[in-house]
């Protein structure tokens, strides 16, 4: 006797296809790169959930004690402890001696301390003020702030970095920057666009201060953003390589900020 073929009933079938194509559909992506044009310019513009993915900041070989230097330097640190490095960024502005020039702070230990010296030409862009400070605290929320207010709210940070100048203050671009400045150079940036948002941003070709704080502001959303390098900025993303300065304008960074897979 020929059995009849055995089906499932619709609602089953219809379930199990559903299921199946959820375990397939993306997931939204806690560290998203986009490549955007804003105001005739080009920029790498990189977005991280801070709740999905833990950002670091390094500067020294914690065995060693040497300066990583190279953001290739980080990355084999982590291959050799096998964590693979997605993201990295130069941090904030440094001295001739390859250390930070202002609060440099790495899982709650201050390395350097808050930089409240104003005027000095040496420091270069660090004092064209008011400059800042982008920290992540202890509860995962991240700011950036001008200096003064860093020191005056006293809280406890866990990554810290300072530079300057700052881009943008309380939604407004810093009013020492001239719209049609010929002070023309790659740059790098940062913002919390929210408390577990973090938005960091290099120009693809040479801009003036300007025009790269009203990326900030008017193209992606921030309130308060801050400066973190010129000419010698690099954004790096695993699969995609680097973005920014070109590779003959780079010198050794001080801090780097990083992603890495999880162990």
């Amino acid at each position: 006797m020929i059995r009849p073929a055995f089906r499932l009933p619709l609602a089953p079938l219809v379930f199990l296809s559903l299921a199946v194509l959820a375990g397939c559909a993306p997931k939204a992506r806690a560290l998203d790169s986009e490549e955007r044009a804003f105001d005739g310019q080009n920029y790498r513009v990189v977005s991280i959930d801070l709740r999905r993915e833990p950002l670091t900041l390094h500067w020294r070989d914690p065995d060693s004690g040497q300066p990583f230097g190279t953001i290739d330097n980080l990355r084999q640190w982590g291959e050799a402890r096998g964590r693979r490095l997605l993201f990295a960024a130069n941090a904030g502005i440094y001295d001739a001696a390859f250390a930070p020039l202002g609060l440099h702070v790495e899982d709650g230990k201050a390395l350097e301390p808050l930089n409240m010296a104003h005027g000095n030409p040496a420091s270069g862009n660090f004092s064209l003020l008011p400059n800042g400070v982008f920290a992540i605290y202890p509860d995962g929320q991240a700011a950036v702030e001008t200096s003064a207010r860093f020191k005056a709210d006293g809280r406890k940070t866990r990554w810290a970095t300072q530079s300057g100048p700052m881009l943008v203050i309380d939604g407004k671009l810093n009013p020492a920057f001239v719209h049609d400045s010929d002070s023309l150079k790659w740059r790098s940036g940062v913002c919390a666009r929210t408390p577990h948002e973090v938005v960091f941003a290099v120009s693809e070709a040479p801009v003036n201060f300007h025009s790269f704080a009203r990326l900030f502001r008017d193209g992606l959303g921030c309130r308060d953003a801050l400066f973190l390098d010129g000419t010698i900025s690099q954004i790096y993303l695993d699969g995609e390589g680097y973005a920014g300065a070109p590779a003959f304008m780079v010198k050794p960074y001080a801090g780097m900020f990083a992603v890495f897979a999880p162990e």
